[in-house]
């Protein structure tokens, strides 16, 4: 009877407690300045947003539920529980058995709206006591978590304490990608980048809703990806870099890591073998790859064009078939690039030989082959996809075989193009490229390119000037930001004036990601609020 009665004082005193705490969190609540959901900085733009001016209190007390069952949602919360907890330092519980009363829920759920038209789109609601996340597909969910990411105030780490409740507005998003491709590229062959270094730009374009990256794995100054079969390239062409520092390359179990990464992160790898051009790593490391019958050098420099392989040889298509056969093992994603852009040593004829040969190599290992422009002027199809970056009439020859087009065109597109004449690293042969110059275009409507026939967007990051991840951040933010809502907002969605107030308010993540982004001039940029009257100021 004794033990009987303390168990219904403790089971009183835990109820009172949960009462106590449910109510102070209301009190701290209801102590924030009225929300509206449409002025939260979100990037990309949701497709609708509907505003009910209350607040949902994120802190210890929330917790996350996952559809029983749905594969990738458990992953998912417990993606958002580390991201939250990396954000806040608030433990948030996943998954765990519900207490009675609880106040405070995140539900991820698997739904099987109509309204939910594609993989990617997703539905959020919210109000004061909960936040529901709908999507038919892990995949969208994943898209959505990054919006709930973005809803979640940033401060500065020395002030987490000061922030018991974490408000974020209520109301209703709707929203689906305007492309189904979104991607960056990022070029190792010039410099060669960490395993550590891509995975931190992959979550960087994680957060910002792309879904490709394209990794420009082979060029003239160096080879960074093991064949097995091959060993010399990596040996040999993978041994130097732009400026003569020390390259490197990437194992077949880096690669693999890098690919698994992405995954986690709905992100598809795209590796690029640029061929029949950009090749003297390869024919350095295998003199008979190349086209001109010499043994070449090693190269450190920045020219382009001068290099090929042999386009009539059977045994360079015997090389070809092991690359391609020994990295689209380790690729999962639908893609392969075969390069194919500024061959300009290799003979017309030539190239048409070589890039129908190489197109049906990768079409045998059940990949989709996509080229640099160039690759329309080939006997290609419809089943080939082009990546224009610098030529109308071949993206017009791509458009009359029915082809997809990633829009990649240098004079807007290009990250490694310099902002503005006292910018530290890049080029401008394409155009200078400041922050507004990025966004305000219409990749549905450039150049006349009919919009059944895009694919979708991809800023390709070359890294002649880079040597390492800051200077690349430098090159790409903020303009990779632009680009991912370019790729997933609605063109009616899309405004300058109102898109440079978002990206200011972008700088306390890219701070606290340590990213050593560009400070245009052309943004107002905000810094992380210190204090909680700061936030109850705005």
């Amino acid at each position: 009877m004794k033990s009987f009665i303390i168990k219904i004082l403790l089971t009183f005193a835990f109820v009172l407690t949960l009462i106590s705490c449910t109510q102070e969190k209301k009190k701290r609540v209801l102590n924030f300045p009225e929300t509206n959901l449409k002025n939260e900085n979100l990037i990309p733009k949701p497709l609708k947003i509907i505003p009910t001016n209350g607040g949902f209190a994120l802190d210890e007390f929330t917790a996350i539920y996952t559809s029983k069952n749905a594969a990738g949602f458990e992953e998912i919360g417990d993606f958002l529980a580390d991201k939250i907890k990396a954000k806040t330092d608030i433990d948030i519980q996943v998954n765990v058995d519900e207490i009675p009363g609880r106040e405070g829920v995140i539900y991820i759920n698997q739904s099987d709206s109509l309204e939910l038209d594609t993989p990617e789109a997703y539905q959020i609601y919210i109000t004061s006591d909960s936040v529901i996340l709908n999507s038919n597909s892990a995949e969208g969910a994943f898209r959505g978590i990054q919006t709930l990411r973005q809803l979640i105030p940033e401060v500065s780490s020395d002030t987490l304490a000061d922030y018991p409740v974490w408000t974020i507005p209520t109301g209703k998003i709707l929203d689906s990608p305007n492309f189904g491709y979104r991607g960056s590229m990022l070029d190792v062959a010039r410099h060669f980048f960490s395993v550590e270094d891509v995975k931190k730009y992959i979550d960087l374009l994680a957060y910002y809703k792309y879904n490709v990256l394209h990794i420009h794995l082979t060029d003239d100054q160096g080879w960074r990806i093991e064949i097995k079969s091959w060993p010399k390239l990596t040996e040999i062409g993978g041994s130097t870099e732009v400026g003569g520092e020390s390259g490197g390359f990437y194992t077949q179990e880096d690669y693999k890591e890098i690919v698994a990464y992405a995954a986690e992160h709905y992100i598809t790898i795209v590796p690029e073998v640029d061929m029949p051009g950009h090749t003297n790593a390869a024919s350095v490391s295998y003199p008979f790859l190349n086209g001109n019958g010499k043994t070449p050098k090693l190269y450190e420099g920045m020219h382009v064009g001068f290099s090929t392989f042999d386009t009539r040889k059977d045994t360079v298509y015997a090389f070809i078939n092991d690359v391609v056969r020994e990295i689209t093992e380790l690729s999962p994603g639908p893609y392969f690039h075969v390069g194919g852009d500024e061959s300009h040593v290799t003979k017309k004829n030539d190239y048409i030989y070589f890039m129908d040969k190489v197109v049906e190599i990768v079409k045998q290992h059940n990949k989709i082959p996509i080229g640099w422009d160039e690759l329309a002027t080939a006997n290609v199809d419809s089943t080939s996809v082009a990546q224009y970056w610098g030529s109308k009439e071949n993206a017009e020859i791509a458009v009359k075989k029915g082809m997809k087009i990633i829009m990649s065109p240098a004079k807007k597109a290009y990250l490694d193009m310099e902002y503005d004449t006292e910018s530290k690293f890049g080029l401008h042969w394409a155009a200078y490229i400041p922050t507004d110059s990025a966004y305000v275009w219409s990749p549905e409507a450039y150049d006349g390119i009919p919009l059944d026939n895009i694919l979708g967007v991809e800023a390709p990051l070359w890294s002649e000037t880079i040597s390492d991840i800051s200077e690349a951040e430098y090159l790409a933010f903020p303009r990779a930001i632009g680009y991912s809502e370019l790729s997933w907002s609605t063109e009616e969605n899309r405004d300058w004036e109102n898109y440079k107030v978002r990206l200011a308010n972008q700088a306390p993540y890219l701070e606290r990601m340590n990213v050593q982004y560009y400070p245009s001039p052309l943004i107002d940029w905000k810094k992380s609020k210190n204090t909680f009257e700061e936030i109850k100021k705005d």
